[in-house]
């Protein structure tokens, strides 16, 4: 199912990468887009891979594979689009939430750089709305007091 966005000027917009970039030019949010070319390309590189590969009912082997994807990307980052926040983080949270607020404790360790990542956009200001907060466990079994 596309969205649609009915805009009171004009005809309406369709897809989720074009309304959520009008969205974030409306809000004067614009770096949420990328500031320099290399990082706009790359939010729009994470877009496409939200809207082609997470959207729907991913099945669980489609699931793993995108998570061990996720996993090798975020190894050195902080974000998807590198050390900055943008779209990219919110649109492709939204779209993992149904899967990761279904993995266990174990799977959530095994994918440890997209839980930490989840776990911070989850976390980030105004981020997740009406979703369920996923937890994450960061007990120690085991301490270095002595």
């Amino acid at each position: 199912q596309v969205p649609v966005l009915q805009t009171n000027n004009g005809p309406g917009l369709s897809g989720l990468m074009t309304i959520a970039a009008h969205l974030v030019r409306q809000a004067r949010k614009d770096q949420l887009l990328g500031s320099t070319a290399e990082e706009k390309a790359v939010v729009q590189q994470w877009l496409e891979y939200r809207v082609t590969r997470v959207n729907g009912g991913s099945s669980k082997e489609e699931a793993r594979t995108i998570l061990k994807d996720l996993n090798i990307h975020l190894e050195d980052k902080v974000y998807l689009a590198g050390n900055i926040f943008t779209l990219a983080d919110i649109l492709m949270y939204y779209g993992l939430h149904h899967i990761m607020v279904d993995l266990t404790v174990q799977e959530k360790e095994k994918y440890l750089n997209v839980s930490r990542w989840f776990n911070h956009i989850q976390h980030y200001p105004g981020v997740r709305q009406h979703l369920s907060n996923v937890v994450f466990i960061k007990n120690r079994l085991y301490t270095n007091a002595h």
